[in-house]
């Protein structure tokens, strides 16, 4: 039988992209090459360290190394600018938490990117108690006493925070709109450095999670006086919560989770939520989070992006009332 030359070259075309393709999708599976897993602080706080269990653990289940970066500055803007501008391939990823995506669109003017529309939630990874804490040095043994005596010295304490719109600043700010206290707020780039001017007495109060806490409340060089979840935390049994001390309905918690660029190939964000959701049950990572009262999250992209939405319309009255500023 005669086949035409033209028919046999489209034949043989046809045969030799069949036998490619095999190698073509194994080239186009995800994830070919490194994980970038930016962090928008820097080192040392509850947001890299959530960070940093994850991602060990993402690594061995992706055999693919899954980095964090920490990029601090600008409330978080300068992270979520260079993310939202990254190639949506799932190769570079953002730890989103309540400052970046539910108060700096209503804190911030003219930010380079829209959290809603340049971003896609992929999953919850934890909530963290926020434990206030002051210096030993500040006359005051517990929330009543600190309380009083910061009103009776108006605007002679200074609290520190990991930066403007930080977990840390926005719970001392709620809690300073519903007490009536008057804080000057110090902003820091990152939990680690406004944790060590507040060990050495520079500022005297502070919030933060129990990763970055836990080990000097137990040692006694920084004084737990109230934590800001609904019911008091395993760890602190003895530590009321805000809303025991006569604030009803008072509550505020750090979260994070996981978004990429707009974009990201709908199989790439489902199969990097499922991953994290193995993650986040593997006795590493379980074991980690029991030790600092973290609740771990997992679930799929959709509960994600509602929880978010729910977190914004909180945070957007509070940031209006308390005239959060960036400073």
């Amino acid at each position: 039988m005669n086949i035409p030359r033209r028919q046999v070259l489209a034949l043989g075309a046809a045969g030799a992209l069949g036998a490619a393709s095999p190698l073509l999708r194994a080239q186009a599976a995800w994830p070919s090459k490194p994980v970038r897993f930016v962090v928008p602080f820097a080192p040392g706080g509850t947001s890299e360290i959530v960070a940093r269990s994850v991602a060990a653990e993402l690594s061995k289940q992706l055999g693919q190394n899954v980095y964090v970066e920490n990029k601090p500055g600008g409330a978080g803007v300068t992270a979520m600018a260079d993310v939202a501008k990254a190639a949506p391939d799932g190769h570079t990823i953002i730890l989103g938490h309540v400052g970046t995506l539910a108060v700096n669109p209503y804190m911030l003017d003219n930010q380079p990117y829209n959290v809603d529309r340049d971003f896609v939630p992929v999953t919850l990874l934890a909530k963290v108690p926020n434990v206030f804490v002051i210096h030993p040095d500040v006359p005051a043994k517990n929330f009543q006493e600190f309380v009083a005596y910061v009103k009776k010295h108006p605007g002679e304490l200074n609290y520190g925070s990991a930066g403007n719109a930080s977990a840390g600043h926005l719970a001392m700010e709620y809690l300073k709109l519903v007490t009536g206290m008057f804080m000057t707020h110090i902003p820091y780039r990152g939990t680690g450095p406004q944790l060590a001017d507040l060990l050495a007495g520079r500022t005297q109060a502070s919030s933060a999670g129990m990763p970055a806490l836990g080990a000097y409340i137990r040692s006694g060089k920084l004084r737990a006086i109230a934590v800001g979840t609904h019911q008091r935390i395993a760890a602190l049994p003895d530590v009321p919560t805000v809303a025991e001390m006569g604030f009803k309905g008072f509550e505020t918690s750090q979260w994070y989770g996981i978004l990429a660029p707009a974009g990201t190939p709908p199989d790439i964000l489902k199969r990097l939520q499922e991953e994290s959701y193995k993650a986040l049950r593997s006795s590493a990572v379980t074991e980690r989070f029991a030790t600092d009262n973290a609740v771990g999250g997992g679930g799929p992209s959709s509960e994600f992006a509602a929880f978010i939405k729910g977190e914004q319309k909180v945070w957007s009255d509070i940031v209006k009332r308390a005239k959060i500023k960036p400073d």
